[in-house]
Order: structure tokens, then sequence, then C-alpha cells
């Protein structure tokens, strides 16, 4: 029998990948002050999302989910967050056009601070310190003062997600993602590749397009002149996303007022850990990272556990195995699903679990690697009459050269000129605009 649920239950449950706080009140000080702070989102938001999920669920619809592998204080600007949405926008518009496909757009945004480590220390030197956790736990520079998890990044978190979401709605619906400047949304350093030749040859045809509606008088439709645009991060801190349950008012449901959709880590799905306990009371659509360590009982476990109403827009299932492992991995996990009737989202992350080192020491990821791993998502599907919902990377509208190839391929030795992650390697606009391309030609195929 369920355990009744509260906001708090997660607290009596085992818990994985949290840091630990020195000061234990100044910690509860700062719970309840975010506590009193209006939520970053609304569950009627929510509650959107959830029926557009259930949209990709039955095949109808394609789930578009990028952004930063972990937000920085230091590099937060509106130009960043802009570049960002223009390239998301692109992808979206390519997909849209070419597969005649409604995309979902969500954001790694606005929340997306805290990472997982594999280890809870960093050695340098022989210096041993805390892992650096993102910046809403502690600082990535390795000394000791910048290392000790400190409470109050909990509230400029919040405060730089408050401003992300604030600029983030009003080009949504202010205008900057009109149809009619589709062309305006490439980014300069892509000016002049092959890529940006055919997104425009691509945008001609959206041009004529709109002029034909025109024309016929068609073109009053909203959806012509702004999108909807949603935003996710992993609940990896708690104690921050419990600041932020509200009860709705006009369902009483409980939601996490954080972001749109939160998810769930390959390092914390443990059913009867406490971040399944949490997030199986919050009504917001949820994902769940599917490695290739994930057994189908477990699998099945989880569903029940997260979705017991089967409901086809609660659960994404966010499969990241790793090129050439996804035939390994994915039809068992399918099958299982399949023979119990469960109604979930396949969406495919092909980014960690493909990440290398170079022989130049740089963390990166081979981007014929990433479009391996898709097409293999899509192939696996396919041969079991299932649906490929969606693709989850970590992108940036920065000219950052982090990952290896692409049609503008950057070597090895190019990696050290325009590398800024805080932790993990990202694709660059070019690269994102490749994936799309690639994306929306599979999917037209498969709609077909």
């Amino acid at each position: 029998m369920t355990q009744p649920w509260s906001p708090d239950s997660w607290r009596a449950l085992p818990i994985q990948q949290q840091p630990v706080y020195p000061d234990a009140k100044r910690l509860d000080d700062v719970e309840r002050t975010l506590a009193s702070f209006p939520p970053l989102v609304f569950a009627g938001e929510a509650r959107e999302l959830r029926r557009q999920f259930a949209e990709v669920t039955h095949g109808r619809a394609f789930l578009l989910q990028g952004g930063d592998c972990a937000e920085s204080f230091a590099e937060f600007s509106a130009g960043k967050i802009r570049d960002t949405f223009k390239v998301l926008l692109q992808m979206a518009v390519v997909m849209t056009f070419a597969a005649g496909c409604p995309v979902v757009k969500v954001g790694r945004m606005a929340g997306q601070f805290a990472k997982p480590r594999s280890s809870g220390e960093e050695i340098q030197d022989g210096v041993t310190l805390p892992a650096y956790r993102g910046d809403i736990v502690n600082g990535i520079t390795f000394d000791e003062a910048n290392r000790v998890p400190d409470p109050q990044r909990l509230l400029q978190a919040y405060h730089q997600a408050t401003a992300t979401l604030n600029l983030l709605r009003a080009f949504a619906q202010g205008g900057f993602a009109d149809l009619h400047q589709v062309h305006k949304w490439n980014l300069d350093f892509i000016a002049n590749s092959a890529l940006a030749e055919r997104y425009h040859q691509l945008a001609d045809r959206i041009d004529e397009t709109l002029a034909f509606m025109r024309a016929c008088g068609l073109e009053s439709a909203p959806q012509l002149k702004e999108t909807s645009f949603f935003t996710a991060h992993e609940a990896l801190l708690l104690n921050y996303e419990e600041a932020f349950v509200r009860r709705d008012s006009l369902t009483g449901d409980w939601y996490d007022c954080s972001a749109h959709m939160l998810w769930i880590g390959d390092r914390t799905r443990q059913p009867d850990g406490a971040h399944v306990e949490f997030l199986r009371g919050v009504n917001n659509p949820i994902g769940v990272k599917v490695g290739p360590t994930t057994s189908t009982e477990d699998l099945i476990r989880l569903i029940d556990i997260l979705n017991p109403e089967n409901d086809p827009g609660r659960l994404n299932l966010i499969v990241r195995m790793g090129a050439n492992k996804v035939g390994d991995h994915l039809p068992r996990l399918i099958q299982a699903v399949q023979k119990e009737g469960r109604l979930v989202l396949w969406s495919s992350d092909p980014m960690h679990g493909n990440t290398i080192k170079a022989s130049s020491g740089y963390k990166t990821r081979d981007f014929a690697s990433v479009l391996s791993e898709v097409r293999e998502f899509f192939q696996v599907h396919q041969a079991e009459g299932t649906y490929a919902g969606g693709i989850h990377i970590e992108m940036t509208g920065q000219n950052v050269t982090e990952c290896i190839g692409g049609a503008r391929p950057i070597t090895e030795a190019g990696l050290c000129d325009r590398y800024h992650t805080h932790c993990d390697p990202r694709l660059n606009a070019d690269q994102s605009l490749e994936l799309a391309f690639m994306i929306a030609e599979t999917l037209k195929q498969v709609r077909r």
C-alpha cells in the first residue's frame, strides 16, 4: 500500500547526491525564506505541458528539450539566454516545417544549477576538497573557501531563475518568436556555413507559405506570432525543490513550482529513495533518466510509483545509453513497458553516454557519436513499433568549441579555443542545427 505523501516525506528516506552544509540553522533559515517567495512557474502552465506531453506520447507531436549542462552565476546574461532561445526556435521550426510535426519546446533553463557527481571529493596536487556540485551549492574555483556548500547560493539561484523566466516569457510572447522573423534567428557565427544556407532556404519557403496565408486572410492565428516555451531541470537538491511545492487552488493538487517539468537522474532513481518519493507526489510532468544499467523490473516499478494512473502526459523516459549500446539495452525496456501496457513518452539523451576524454585532457563528446545514438534510438523504436518522441540535449547558442566534429569540424586540438562549460561539453549552434535537420528527415520518414 502506498504510504501517505507530503512535501517533506522524502526526508525520512535514503538520499543520494546531497551536499553537506556546515551550518544547519543557516540552511533552515534559507529554506524558510525560499518557501515565502512567489513561485517561479504556475500550476496551470505545468498542466498545459502535461497535456502537450500526452500529444507526444500518442505520436502527434515531438519533444525538443535543450540547454546548458549547468547554469552559471558568472556567465549569466540576457544575450546568452537570447541566443540559446534562438537556436531552440531554429531547431523547432526545422522539425515542424520539414516533418509537419508540432514541436514541444522545453529549455534546461531557469533552474539547472545543480550537478550530480561521480565522487563527493576532488583531488588536485594532493589536496582533497569537496567536489564542485554546481553554482547553487559551491564555487568552481579549487580552494577551500569556494568549495564549502553555501546556503546563500540557493537564494541567488532563485533570483537568477526569476530573471531568466521573465526574459523567456518576453521572448516567447512578445514578438521575438514571430515566424515572420524566422530569417533573423540566425546567429552571426554560423552565417557563412552550409547549414546556414540550408536554413535560409527553409526560411524562404516559410516566408512563401506565410505570404500565401496572408493573401487568403489567414494570418491572424496567434501561433504565428508567439510560442509556448517551458522550463525544466533535474530535481537534485530536494530542500530547494520542497520550498516551491504549492497546492493548486483550482484542483487541490500539489505542484513543484520551481519548473514546469522536473526529472530524476541516473544516479538518484532508486525506487525506495528520496528523489522518487518527492516527485511521486507532485503533479508536474516528470522525467526519469534510463541508462544501460536500468533493469526491466526497476523500470516498471518506477513507472508504477511515478505514474500509477497511467496518464499519457505524466512520464518521460529519457534514454541515455551511449552510441552502439542502444540496440543492446533499449529493446528489452520497450518490450517490458509495452507488455505491461504503460503509457510513456520516450526521448533520447544522446549526450551523457558519449562523454570521452580528449588526448589534450579536455572532456568532450564526439558529435558523430551523438548523431549515431539518435539514429539508433529511432531505429529501435521503428523495429518495436513504438514512437521515438523526443530529444534531450546539452547545447548553447554561444560559439563554443566543446564537442568535436560537426559540419564545420572541431578538432581535439581546437577544443581549447572556446571551451567555456562549467561541467559537461555542449553542442554549439552549428552542431545543434545539424542535429535538427537530421531529426527532421528521420521524423518525416517515420510519420509517413
